[in-house]
């Protein structure tokens, strides 16, 4: 696998990792790619720049090798340069020089004239220079000059009129300042292209949360239906995604006839066998022989144990469904009224507190239902005192607890009372079944019921349900 292959392949893999942000995702991708682009730019314009100042030095050093070879004259063989009317080259040490030599004959070159800017020193020449050198092509290179400076340095032989063998001709020139230009332009593109990739950037993100705005609002309706804000998905959204909010719809509808449907089943199953029911215990109530004693008790818990799971299977239908919304304090404030009323013999009174945005996420009568049993429980057994207390606990949970300033019981009791039939007391009415309605019926919400002492003597009873966010 090649390295273009390798750097693909993780970066696909990085921007596909599970629970990356789609926004995120886009921007980097996007961002990404605006900086190898910008980076090869800046790069190229630089480069560029430098190569254009660099053949506009070649040119000039054409120019004065061109001048120094129609100054120069062979007479008996001996070269001689007349002076050449460039200042740079008459002033010492000015930045722009010019030598003629020849090939020794030993691989090097030998200075025959040189110009007085000079100042007697000599130009760099590498070593590998003269096999380098052919008639008619220029070569250039740079070097360091007299003074420690930079040059850019160009070489040509010629062959003139009167001798033999041929002469080299090298102009040297201060490349400082283009090498300041150069760093200046390439300071100046990288500031202009790094506001220009803030810029990209910054219009990617504003691209990006324009274009992204019907999935951020198609996922907060969702979020409404879920929260019990809403039923449905009521905005149109654009051609992509009107399918998907179509399709969320048809989901929500086919849940609610899912769930309707599983409720007319069970009510049809209540009244199929409650009707039966029925009347074998009236008959055998009228009978007085030993069968029907013991038809009338084997009925009176059959129509227990029909009425557990029948309620429990209700409320298993109804937690399937989404958007129900039941204010909690509504609910306290109806059962307190009710059972205080229920109570009045004993002078109960029920204190009770919860925040009047606390919802729970699931229907009323089930709400009415566990409360309902859990604090007549309380009052059944408490003295003169029942405290409830409401609240959320975050991450869509909420808390109730019961407590009362009865009795109690003792700890090996508290698990058995949640058991469906468990009496406590055999004096006391009723048929032991309010502790594990509750039970039961938080259960189908995916909440649990736990017992324990209270502080103000009697038993306590904590309650874990779903609440409804927002």
């Amino acid at each position: 696998m090649t390295w273009q292959a390798w750097a693909g392949q993780a970066f696909g893999q990085a921007l596909g990792r599970p629970g990356r942000s789609l926004t995120r995702r886009l921007i980097w991708l996007a961002s990404a790619w605006m900086a190898v682009a910008l980076v090869l730019t800046g790069w190229m314009l630089t480069s560029q720049y430098q190569d254009s100042a660099l053949r506009r030095m070649g040119y000039a050093l054409a120019e004065t090798i061109d001048e120094v070879v129609l100054a120069t004259t062979v007479v008996g063989g001996r070269v001689s340069v007349a002076e050449i009317q460039d200042s740079r080259t008459l002033r010492p040490l000015s930045g722009k020089y010019w030598v003629v030599g020849e090939f020794d004959g030993r691989g090097g070159i030998r200075i025959l004239e040189r110009s007085p800017s000079l100042a007697g020193e000599d130009l760099l020449i590498p070593t590998d220079m003269p096999g380098r050198l052919e008639r008619g092509r220029t070569l250039s290179y740079t070097a360091i000059g007299p003074v420690d400076r930079p040059l850019r340095i160009a070489a040509s032989v010629k062959v003139l009129p009167g001798r033999e063998r041929p002469l080299v001709f090298m102009a040297g020139m201060d490349r400082s300042d283009i090498d300041a230009d150069t760093r200046a332009f390439a300071t100046f593109t990288w500031i202009a292209l790094l506001i220009l990739g803030l810029g990209l950037v910054a219009a990617v993100f504003m691209q990006v949360r324009i274009g992204l705005r019907p999935l951020f609002l198609l996922r907060n309706e969702i979020a409404d239906v879920r929260k019990g804000r809403s039923g449905r998905i009521e905005r149109t959204y654009p051609l992509e995604i009107q399918p998907l909010a179509e399709q969320v719809n048809r989901l929500l509808d086919h849940n609610t006839e899912v769930v309707e449907r599983q409720r007319t089943h069970v009510g049809n199953l209540a009244h199929a066998l409650k009707t039966p029911l029925s009347v074998m215990l009236a008959e055998a109530e009228g009978r007085a022989d030993p069968l029907a004693e013991v038809v009338t008790r084997q009925s009176g818990v059959m129509k227990d144990q029909v009425d557990h799971h029948l309620r429990r299977a209700r409320a298993a239908a109804r937690a399937q469904g989404l958007g129900e919304r039941t204010p909690v304090a509504e609910v306290l404030d109806e059962m307190a009224v009710m059972l205080e009323r229920v109570f009045a013999s004993k002078d109960v009174e029920i204190d009770w507190r919860a925040p009047d945005d606390l919802m729970f996420r699931g229907e009323r009568q089930d709400l009415q239902e566990i409360l309902g049993n859990l604090i007549e429980n309380a009052c059944k057994w408490a003295k003169r005192r029942v405290r409830v207390s409401a609240g959320a606990t975050g991450l869509g949970q909420m808390v109730v607890v019961v407590e009362d300033d009865g009795p109690g019981l003792a700890e090996d009791q508290w698990e058995a009372a949640l058991k469906r039939g468990t009496r406590m007391d055999e004096d006391a009415p009723g048929s032991g079944l309010g502790l594990s309605i509750v039970d039961d019926l938080t259960r189908a919400y995916n909440g649990r019921v736990a017992l324990s002492q209270s502080e103000m003597g009697g038993l306590k009873a904590v309650l874990d349900l779903p609440a409804a966010e927002g």
